[in-house]
């Protein structure tokens, strides 16, 4: 099963919490419901959030104060959701550090869309702030020995792994890039090819391909795990090897 992310709905009315909810879960998130925001900053800091729906007036609180003190622990992406529809409080919202705004009534599906958005903007920024990591000519991942130059891979019985120089592209932008949650668009743009739309199974077929040559269990990924609604992430620790200490150079 893929990794599910986990959603903070920060609402105290009931029937909007149950609904953004419900969209969130559909989305394949694990939500966490809160009905005002004490306490929420400690729950951000203690848990690894995908996306937080923050309603801006909670009773007596104001969801700018709340955001305000989520934003001095975390980059989580926030959508404020409200009944107003000022553009006095978007602007302060989207000052303070906010993400995107919803405005009740809405749609699911904007809703959806919305979180699609700032969760894609999100792993764009991210993907692109990394610079690929890797200097070294080998490296261990999982008992896996990576020729990094002769693009080659010593399985885990020391037999040789049978890549093609497209695995072997899309091992490449995954070893960049450990922990980094990565969309469909952009794995497509790393490995060069065109632009990715749903109907396009072409990476997850090359993802599939990939877990066949490198996965202990295919059928249970641990190195390159599917997120729902978002894409791939490499979770494999990356070990570089010194080619003259691991014997693999002579005297």
């Amino acid at each position: 099963m893929p990794d599910r992310l986990k959603a903070l709905v920060i609402e105290d009315d009931p029937r909007v919490r149950r609904t953004l909810k419900n969209v969130l879960e559909e989305e394949g998130y694990h939500v966490i419901e809160r009905e005002n925001g004490d306490a929420v900053v400690d729950l951000v800091k203690a848990e690894s959030f995908g996306i937080v729906t923050l309603d801006v007036q909670l009773g007596a609180q104001n969801g700018f104060d709340i955001l305000r003190d989520i934003r001095a622990v975390s980059k989580v992406p926030v959508i404020m959701v409200t009944g107003r529809d000022d553009v006095f409080d978007r602007v302060v919202g989207l000052e303070i550090g906010a993400d995107d705004y919803i405005t009740k009534p809405f749609h699911v599906r904007e809703v959806l869309a919305r979180v699609r958005a700032v969760t894609r903007r999100k792993a764009d920024t991210e993907a692109t702030r990394v610079q690929p990591i890797l200097e070294e000519h080998c490296v261990l991942v999982d008992g896996l020995r990576i020729d990094l130059d002769g693009m080659e891979i010593t399985g885990r019985d020391g037999t040789s792994c049978d890549l093609t120089a497209a695995d072997f592209k899309l091992l490449r932008v995954f070893l960049d890039r450990p922990r980094r949650q990565l969309s469909r668009d952009q794995l497509m743009d790393f490995i060069g090819g065109t632009a990715w739309s749903p109907l396009d199974r072409t990476i997850d077929n090359q993802v599939a391909r990939l877990r066949k040559k490198i996965e202990r269990n295919p059928a249970e990924p641990q190195l390159i795990k599917t997120v729902r609604g978002v894409g791939y992430v490499f979770t494999g620790d990356v070990t570089p090897l010194d080619s003259q200490s691991d014997g693999s150079k002579s005297a």
